[in-house]
């Protein structure tokens, strides 16, 4: 008599499964621990440094558009453009467009 045995279609076959699964489980782990670590940084500020950090944040995003506008000229008005009608930018080009 033989004994039994199932019949696999090839050798290594389902083994990409096993590695899909530990792959994901480290790559589960992984995440965990940097977010671990991000948390622990974040709860390393008193309530007084993050408002500090954001007001000084927030002065310095102040000024850089403060400049930016400053050195780009004048704003542009919008009481009129500065396209003629029938150019390709306007609503009325288009419409006039045959």
């Amino acid at each position: 008599m033989t004994s039994w045995r199932p019949a696999l279609p090839g050798p290594g076959r389902g083994r990409w499964w096993k590695v899909l699964g530990l792959a994901s489980v480290v790559g589960v782990a992984a995440g965990g621990a940097a977010l671990a670590r991000s948390e622990r940084t974040r709860r390393a500020y008193t309530p007084d440094e993050v408002r500090a950090r954001l007001i000084s944040r927030h002065a310095e995003a102040s000024d850089e558009q403060a400049d930016e506008q400053a050195s780009d000229g004048p704003a542009p008005s919008d009481q009129g453009s500065a396209r003629p009608a029938g150019s390709a930018g306007s609503a009325a080009g288009w419409r006039d467009r045959p």
